[in-house]
Parts: C-alpha cells; structure tokens; sequence
C-alpha cells in the first residue's frame, strides 16, 4: 500500500512551511516515525517522521520550496512494490540497449516504415479539441480590467483564492485586498503570503482603486486610505561596506519577521506592566527543590508557579483565551499554554495542552520535557499547534522587563523579567512603614484592545499578582 506524506501542520496559523532538508533519498527503506525530512515555519525548525514503514518511491517537493500544509511531498511504498519499481527501471535502461542490435538486424524495415510517419498527419485533429485552448484563453482575458468580462474575472478570482492558504485569504479580507490583482509565485500560480505582503508594502493597494473604473471602487479609497501605513513598512535598501559580513535570513528568521509584521498589522498592541513580590515563591522553591528532584525526577523552576496563577487568572478571564474571527470572538475551551523557548537559530513556542488541570509537579515536568526537545528538534507538530495564551520568559537573561508581540491568532502574551533583591518599602501590621530587601519581577502584559480593555488587563494582571505573592501552592 502506498501512503501519502504531506505538509504538516504546525500551528492555527501556520498555512505553509518549507522543505529545508531531506533526510532520506528516492529508494531508501525508512521506519515509521524514522526522520524523513527537515521544515521551517515561523514557529518551528523540526524533523518530521514518516508515517508508515517502507521504501521512499517518490520526493515531489524538493528542499528550499515552501508549500501549503497538506500538500503531499513525497510517497512511500509500504508493499516493497517499490523495490520491483527499480528492477522495472532497469529493464528500460538495459532495454534501451539491447534494442539497438534488433534494429540493426531489422534496419531494413525501418526505411520502408517512412510511409506510416504519414500518419503523424492525423496530429491535425488536436485542432477540434481547440475547446481546451478556450478556456486557457479565458483566464488570460480576465485578468484585464479593460476586457471587463466580469464573469472570467469573477472565475480567476475564485480560481486563486482556492489556491490561496487560509492566513493569505484572511490578510486580503483585513486589508480589502483582491486576491485577482496580485500575481502569484506559489504553485499553480497560488498567492502567497508574501507575495501578499510584497503587494501591501508596495503601497499597490492605494493605487489599486484607480485601477477599478466601477463604481464601487470609489468607496474603497475612503476605507484604504489609512493603509497608507505600507511605505513605512518598505525599509531602503542597504549596501554593504568594505568588511561588513553579509548572511542570508535562515528560513525560520525570515518566518518569524513575517509573523511579526503580520502580528502587528492584525492586533491592536498595548502593553501594562506591574511589579510582583516573589519572594514567598522564591522561599518556596528553594526549600523544596532537592526533594522535587527526587520525588519527581525533574527540575523546579519559577515557571511552573507562574503558569498555574495565569491559568487561574484565565478561568476568571476567560477573554485573555480568545481568538478573534471577523467580528467574533471565539472563547476557547481548552488552556493551552505556549512558552517561548529561545534556540540558537531561533525561536519556537512548544505548547504545554490544558496546562490549567496539571499540578506544579505535572507543569514542571511537561515544560522541562518540551524544553529539552524543542532545543534537540525533537518536537512534534502538534506540539507546537493549538496555543491559546503565550509566556516569554526574558528574564533568565537578565532582561528586566520588554513589550513583547503577541503570537497570533491569540489575544494576549505575557513576559517575565529578571527576578532580583531590590528594596521594597512594606507595611507592618501595626501600620508601620519599612524599607526590606525583597525578590522582586516585571510582568509585562500585551493585549489585544480590539477586544481586551484595559481595565480587563488590569484586572488580569492583579489577579496574577495576589496569587504570586501569597504563595500558597501544592507540591
């Protein structure tokens, strides 16, 4: 049986990844779940397993192409049919071969089969099946504006958003974009997301209305001009000097800056901050860490507390687990907790999956565990799918606290400063002020005011604060 190895995906927003590396060639015999190939996305640099055990007959996308998730790559032979494939290939070429003495022997006959060469004259009949030639001729004319036919361009336009990704298809539908207008460089002539974007940075869509003689271009104008915000986007071109080193984006950079841009373009960014007091869970965890190793085999951290007071501050907030879907707001069922894991050439989002029924023991282990795996390229792809809410963690390297982006489609990210001893003036019971050293955070909040006010935030943060600082956890 032949089975089919397609583009996985990586993420609710991931439409697309790239094929960087195979790891097996036409031929090879591979295991199931043995490394087949290596992709990049934004969110990932991973190794993907092969489906089923048997023999590679096919690559159908070769490495450096990006594709659309689903898309089938390759094929593997699980019959070892395959191998009778090759034999059936030697046979051709060894045929190729043979043949020439029999012709040799037959050579006379060959001159005298220049007559039934005439019957490549019947080759004239492919004229009636001009029909195919029409449609082709179709799509040409559609696309100019000037041959008007509304019905051929109605037909491109359907055309290529069908080949168009889903995220592709949402960026056009929030920036008023036709897809019929922009060329694609994709497969079959499919509209990528950065041929959209090279489109909305070229400050083409202010100029796409003049284009449109219909009267319905004319409201279009009105509700594009604030996407004048494209030529900024379009940085100058820079020439290097005499010295300077110049190094080509990796795939998974230039992934994670689209989805930077994208992020920015699509939420509406704000960012609260507030200082929390973690010296009880500071004590806490210095009291028990030796025994936690012991007893559960892995490390205590700081992020296992902070992960279980944002569930809890989730289930009073449900909007910061949201996603937003044109003018709805999707609550989503399941917390699912991504934690930013910085890499060497990178960065990616492994995701802790309904972190809020886990204990401190059960987020500490499954944290540890993406963590070790996502920095050795051993993570899954839905191990990095299905967020909800995102926690960076900029402080293991000092970083007091930062602005960071939210990781779409979520609503809200929350990042972690440097932990530190600083003064803190405290109020005794007695309503006495005094200065003591405490262990002191940032957190830092972005949200999406498209749908989080800010005294939501507020509320939310707050939340998190008084938990923190209480201390009170189960170990």
């Amino acid at each position: 049986m032949s089975t089919e190895v397609v583009m996985p995906q990586m993420g609710e927003s991931i439409a697309e990844g790239t094929i960087t590396k195979w790891l097996k060639q036409v031929g090879d015999h591979v295991e199931r779940d043995e490394p087949l190939f290596e992709i990049s996305t934004d969110k990932v640099d991973a190794e993907i397993p092969s489906p089923s055990a048997g023999t590679l007959t096919e690559i159908k996308v070769k490495e450096g192409e990006t594709v659309a998730v689903n898309t089938v790559v390759a094929t593997i032979d699980g019959n070892g049919a395959s191998s009778a494939a090759p034999k059936a290939e030697e046979p051709r070429t060894a045929a190729s071969a043979p043949p020439p003495p029999p012709p040799q022997a037959t050579t006379p006959a060959p001159p005298a089969t220049p007559p039934p060469q005439a019957a490549p004259a019947p080759p004239a009949a492919p004229p009636p099946v001009s029909p195919p030639a029409r449609e082709e001729l179709r799509p040409a004319a559609s696309p100019e504006p000037a041959d008007g036919g509304q019905r051929g361009a109605q037909t491109v336009e359907e055309l290529r958003r069908l080949r168009s990704s889903p995220l592709v298809r949402k960026i056009a539908e929030e920036h008023g974009v036709d897809l019929a207008r922009i060329e694609g460089t994709g497969m079959s002539g499919r509209v990528t997301k950065n041929d959209i974007l090279s489109y909305l940075e070229s400050g083409a869509l202010a100029q796409a209305p003049k284009v449109a003689p219909a009267p319905q271009a004319t409201p279009a104008p009105a509700v594009q001009a604030p996407a004048v915000q494209a030529p900024p986007v379009a940085p100058p071109a820079v020439q290097p000097a005499d010295g300077d080193r110049v190094e080509t984006m990796s795939v998974m950079r230039k992934k994670i800056a689209e989805h930077m841009i994208l992020s920015r373009r699509t939420s509406a960014h704000v960012t609260t901050v507030y200082e929390i007091d973690m010296t009880r869970v500071v004590r806490l965890r210095d009291q028990h860490k030796a025994a936690f190793f012991e007893r559960h085999g892995t490390k205590l951290t700081y992020m296992p507390f902070i992960f279980q007071a944002v569930t809890n501050a989730i289930r009073q907030y449900p909007i910061f687990n949201a996603q937003v879907s044109g003018d709805q707001i999707i609550y989503k069922r399941d917390i699912n907790l991504g934690m930013a894991v910085a890499l060497d050439w990178g960065l990616i989002v492994p995701v802790i999956k309904r972190a809020d029924e886990l204990s401190i023991a059960g987020l500490a282990r499954a944290a540890n565990d993406l963590a070790d795996r996502a920095r050795t390229r051993q993570l899954k792809p839905d191990e990095v799918a299905g967020g909800t809410f995102t926690i960076t963690n900029p402080g293991v390297f000092g970083g007091l606290f930062g602005t960071p982006i939210i990781n779409q489609p979520q609503v809200a990210i929350l990042g972690i400063g440097a932990i530190e001893k600083r003064p803190k003036v405290l109020t005794s019971p007695d309503g006495d002020d005094y200065i003591a050293i405490r262990s002191m955070a940032y957190f830092a909040l972005s949200f999406d005011h498209r749908i989080i006010d800010g005294a939501d935030a507020e509320r939310f943060l707050a939340h998190i604060k008084k938990t923190l600082e209480a201390g009170q956890f189960t170990l």
